[in-house]
């Protein structure tokens, strides 16, 4: 069998069991089973498929049609234009959360501190994208390794502090302070993508019964940790803004 038919077969397979893009996923998945990039598929289309090649492309196949996420097959996903390592410790970066790299990059801070960090995405792009200290924290320690591994990769001066939310700074001092936290309610858990569901950290997931848990200890603590004239940058779910900015209530230039 030839790399062509084996992405013909894994695609065939993908969609007859109803995966979303079946020939991209089937591309992604025989590259990493061969360590090359997609590109390189195209110009060696009439290779034969090695026998170790053929084990780990079926393995990854059997994992892709069992629910498990193509990211933590692979072990990879894009966020910002970089590359991060992912595991199952660590939630998936999406891409709606550059939406928060870009609200924190026009505001110029020096010293940025990421809650509730995961794979690092949000701090370590920030350190990347600016000359500021930042400081990333999480209460998963594996997380946190997750994290600093991406760092070290990626060549990021970002910091990482295993804690709860902020529990181990002090007040006053930060320019910003940007969040991902888990905001999705307990209540809804039956209703997500079961390869969210029975795959990404409940702990990066699950914010309580209205899934605002972590906001109503964020926001407070937030209030502290800022300096005079400080911006704290938040990603909310999409039902979430009133209740969200009702939190805010002695903040100001709320939007």
């Amino acid at each position: 069998m030839n790399l062509h038919t084996a992405l013909l077969q894994g695609k065939q397979l993908l969609d007859d069991a109803g995966f979303s893009a079946p020939r991209l996923t089937a591309e992604v998945l025989l590259a990493h089973a061969i360590g090359c990039e997609k590109s390189w598929l195209y110009a060696h289309s009439d290779e034969e498929l090695r026998e170790v090649w053929w084990i780990h492309y079926g393995r990854y196949l059997h994992e892709r049609m069992q629910g498990k996420p193509t990211q933590y097959i692979t072990g990879r996903q894009e966020f910002y234009g970089r590359e991060f390592f992912v595991t199952p410790d660590v939630l998936i970066p999406r891409p709606e959360t550059e939406h928060s790299i870009e609200a924190a990059l026009a505001l110029h801070a020096t010293n940025i501190l990421d809650i509730g960090t995961g794979s690092g995405a949000i701090g370590i792009t920030l350190s990347l994208e600016t000359r500021a200290r930042v400081i990333c924290a999480d209460i998963s320690d594996a997380a946190v390794r997750v994290a600093a591994k991406n760092a070290h990769r990626l060549g990021s001066s970002a910091q990482f502090v295993v804690c709860d939310l902020s529990s181990a700074f002090a007040s006053s001092t930060f320019d910003l302070v940007i969040s991902n936290p888990p905001y999705i309610s307990i209540s809804d858990k039956e209703t997500l993508q079961a390869e969210v569901r029975d795959y990404e950290p409940h702990l990066a997931l699950f914010g309580g019964n209205d899934g605002l848990d972590v906001y109503r200890r964020l926001i407070p603590e937030a209030a502290r940790l800022l300096k005079p004239g400080g911006h704290l940058i938040l990603e909310i779910g999409w039902l979430a803004a009133e209740s969200v900015g009702a939190m805010l209530g002695e903040w100001t230039n709320v939007e």
